[in-house]
């Protein structure tokens, strides 16, 4: 099942996009896609019926939970041939290593980097000038809980979304930490919808993709993480509550900007498109 929240002429409102992923069948009622998650038992049966709602005309889409109760849990460095980019690049360490990480690198990502996934992306020429993207799988806890293990893990996704980690690579590196690089407003389109976790399928499968201006970036299939998402979600809860509808992104592949020589940074009037198997493609320009 595909979930979108979506904005009409009467606000917004959660519907379920149809099979030919253009029809939009609206819910009744005032409830929030973070709210259906955290209900998800006793409403999933009903959205089955989504053929029987109404169809909405005009919509836009917004990202799928377009305000998150908390920052996003992120994770750096997570695919090899990415680990080699960075290390190369510089912006990691002085040394320019390309060691893999022994455990995974966990982040956060403010609530207010979460734009739509046909937005455009602010540039912020005041505070960087080294900006790039991140194609990375997303995904929503349904289910939350504590010292969660690996076993038990995917039992507690409800499911999944697309988001570009856009980073201000040079607040990255001069602040020696990742929050402020990550975390600048619109620098988190998400979307275009939430896709429940059966409806996904085997995640080794998936491509995560990305292009700039049409020519092809990123490239690699989720099987390629060094730290898979039930490692990753064992990780994060070991010490950390973790509450239906939080969003973890996962890492992103190489063939980032600095991944070239000299880098090729975003400019304005860019486009940059993410997609990902099954999940669709978001599309933003850098304004």
């Amino acid at each position: 099942m595909k979930l979108a929240t979506v904005q009409t002429g009467d606000g917004q409102t959660v519907a379920v996009i149809g099979d030919d992923e253009r029809t939009a069948h609206a819910l009744v009622g005032e409830q929030s896609l973070l709210e259906l998650i955290e209900n998800w038992d006793g409403v999933a049966e009903k959205l089955t019926q989504a053929n029987d709602l109404p169809v909405i005309d005009e919509y836009r889409l917004l990202a799928p939970i377009p305000r998150p109760r908390r920052n996003i849990f992120a994770v750096g460095k997570n695919y090899r041939e990415h680990v080699a980019e960075f290390g190369r690049s510089g912006y990691d360490t002085p040394s320019r290593s390309e060691e893999l990480p022994d455990k995974p690198i966990v982040f956060s990502k403010a609530t207010t980097t979460v734009t739509g996934p046909f937005d455009d992306i602010e540039s912020h020429p005041e505070v960087t000038s080294e900006l790039d993207y991140e194609a990375e799988l997303a995904v929503i806890i349904g289910r939350g809980g504590r010292a969660i293990t690996e076993a038990e893990a995917m039992a507690h996704v409800w499911g999944y979304t697309i988001i570009n980690d856009v980073t201000a690579r040079d607040l990255q590196r001069d602040h020696k930490q990742w929050l402020l690089g990550k975390s600048l407003d619109t620098h988190g389109p998400m979307g275009p919808w939430a896709v429940t976790a059966d409806e996904a399928g085997d995640l080794s499968t998936l491509r995560v993709t990305s292009s700039v201006n049409g020519e092809p970036r990123q490239d690699a299939l989720v099987a390629d993480l060094i730290f898979s998402v039930p490692q990753l979600i064992a990780t994060i809860s070991a010490g950390i509550t973790l509450l239906p509808g939080d969003i973890i992104a996962t890492g992103t592949p190489a063939g980032v900007g600095i991944g070239f020589e000299p880098p090729r940074f975003l400019k304005l009037g860019d486009v940059v498109e993410c997609g990902i198997t099954r999940l669709g493609s978001i599309r933003n320009r850098i304004r």
